[in-house]
Parts: structure tokens; C-alpha cells; sequence
């Protein structure tokens, strides 16, 4: 399988969206709710709301780290804003969601980046976790990071 990169770059900002049809308070909890967020990303605990902090494991990562995550804005079922801390440097992260029709929703991704030449590896890697909460949630098989990186990493390098 190789997936065709879907994002781009704007300035320093990583730009994915995904559309499902679905509403927006279905899509929400997807990318919200612990048990969900676990079948694509990872799972967190702690008490969620503006200025508070989570724990984050990242559960398709290698030894399955945890993270804390700061929760910056929440808008329910519109926007979230996190703040995560790595190894690798801080990722500002915007989740916003509009209802397209009754029964679509559109998800749009953005991390603002440090240094745009980081899109190369991260944007692969956001195109893989996006596809994985499409995979989970219409329960077919996830895809591999194999497929991912580094077939792509040209595409974000170029402004994608």
C-alpha cells in the first residue's frame, strides 16, 4: 500500500483535514474520548478541560511512551488545541471541526512547526495517525508506518 500524501505546508504550519461522514459530535468523541483515541493514537487520562493537564501513551509509538499533554482550548465539538512535549520539541496541535452536510464532518489538522524542514518527517507521520482514526473508525485494518515514511517525506519537504 502507498498512501498519497494529502497535506501541505503553509509558512511554518502542517495542514491535513480528513472527512467523514458522520456528525460532528460522533467525529468528536473520536478524537476526544479516551477508549477512542486509544484505537488510533493512544489513550490518556487525567482530568480533561481548558488550562489542565493529561497524560498521553502513545500507544503505537515505540515503547509506548507517555506524554503529558496540555490542554489549551476545548470547544466542544469544535476545536481543540493541545500542547505536547517530546524529545523532539514542543507540537502545538489544532483539531477543528465544521459539519460539511448533516452527515459529513470535516476534521482539520494543523501543527504549527518550529522549523518548516520538520514537515518531512512529521507530516508522514500525522498522515499515518489521520488514517488511522479513518481505519478505526469504520473498523478496518490500520495501516503501517512502512508506508508512510519516508515515501513521503519529499512530498512535505516541498511545501507539500
Amino acid at each position: 500500500m502507498s498512501p498519497k500524501p494529502t497535506g501541505h505546508v503553509r509558512g511554518n504550519d502542517l495542514i491535513l483535514t480528513r472527512t467523514f461522514r458522520a456528525p460532528i459530535d460522533d467525529v468528536w468523541t473520536s478524537v476526544t474520548k479516551s477508549e477512542n483515541t486509544a484505537l488510533w493514537f493512544g489513550s490518556w487520562e487525567g482530568d480533561a478541560g481548558p488550562g489542565k493537564i493529561v497524560r498521553l501513551q502513545l500507544v503505537h509509538e515505540k515503547g509506548q511512551p507517555w506524554t503529558n499533554v496540555t490542554i489549551e482550548e476545548c470547544e466542544a465539538p469544535r476545536r481543540l488545541v493541545v500542547m505536547m512535549k517530546d524529545d523532539y520539541g514542543e507540537w502545538r496541535i489544532e483539531l477543528t471541526l465544521t459539519t460539511q452536510t448533516d452527515d459529513t464532518t470535516e476534521l482539520r489538522f494543523v501543527q504549527h512547526l518550529s522549523d518548516r524542514k520538520l514537515a518531512g518527517d512529521v507530516g508522514p507521520g500525522w498522515e499515518y495517525y489521520l488514517d488511522m482514526l479513518v481505519a478505526a473508525r469504520e473498523g478496518k485494518a490500520l495501516p503501517s508506518f512502512e508506508d508512510y515514511y519516508p515515501s513521503q517525506k519529499a512530498h512535505y519537504l516541498e511545501g507539500g
